[in-house]
Parts: structure tokens; sequence; C-alpha cells
């Protein structure tokens, strides 16, 4: 029974992530929005490290990067504990991109959820607050 919802809530939570980022007609892959999260909540990687984290390729993940540091969305740090390695990692500008692009997904989905009453957004709420709560502040499903 547990199972069943978690797996409805993936269920959802997916479609809703994909629903919204359709609506805004955004060109902008979900690979970049899911990388800026990753480094949000988890701080500087290595690339191998952050390709493992969004589930791509290394060499993909090297050419996302290349793009996104051309963008000045993320940037490349020296590795204190090897000189001869970089980390990745988000710039304001990729930060408040971030910021940006969930509220555009939020407002998007503000018509879906017009006609919810005050309880269903107290559940709503609540349920955002025990998934924070078990598995951190990791957005990397909202912004896939």
């Amino acid at each position: 029974m547990n199972s069943d919802i978690l797996e409805s809530l993936l269920v959802s939570t997916h479609r809703l992530t994909r629903v919204a980022a359709q609506a805004t007609g955004s060109t902008t892959p979900s690979a970049q929005w899911r990388t800026l999260s990753i480094l949000e909540a988890d701080g500087p990687m290595r690339i191998g490290e952050l390709a493992a984290a969004s589930r791509v390729t290394q060499p993909g993940m090297t050419r996302l990067l290349a793009t996104m540091v051309e963008e000045e969305l993320v940037s490349r740090i020296a590795d204190r504990d090897d000189s001869r390695a970089w980390l990745i990692v988000v710039t304001k500008k990729g930060a408040q991109a971030l910021a940006d692009w969930r509220a555009q997904l939020a407002q998007t989905l503000e018509p879906w959820f017009g006609e919810l009453s005050d309880d269903d957004w107290a559940t709503l709420a609540s349920a955002a607050s025990l998934l924070q709560a078990n598995l951190g502040t990791d957005s990397a499903a909202v912004a896939s």
C-alpha cells in the first residue's frame, strides 16, 4: 500500500513537471534545469559525479556544461582535493535563472489548481513538507 502511494506521487510529480514545462513553451532542455537543481541542492561537483546524479553520460554532461558555462549559469572552480580536477558550481545568474524557472512553472500551473479549497492547499503543503523532510530540499524533480 505505501509503495502504491509513493508510485502515485512519482507518476503525478513527473506529469506535473512535464505539463508545466510544456505549457511554458520554453525550449530550454530539462537537463539544464535538472543540473542547476542538483548543483544548488548538493553543492559543487565534478563532471562525472554530476553526470551520474543527472543520469546522463559524461560526454553529454560535458556538452551541456559548455553551453551553461558560456551562458554564465555555472562556472568551473579548482578542486582543492585534486589540483588536476575541476568542480562545477552554480553562479548567481544560474541560481536566479533556476528561481525564475520554478516561479514560471508554478504560475503556469495555477489555472489547474485554482479551484482547490483551503483544506486542499493545506494537504498539498503538508505533502510538500513531508517530502522535503524525508528527501531534503533537492528540487531536481521539479526542474526536470
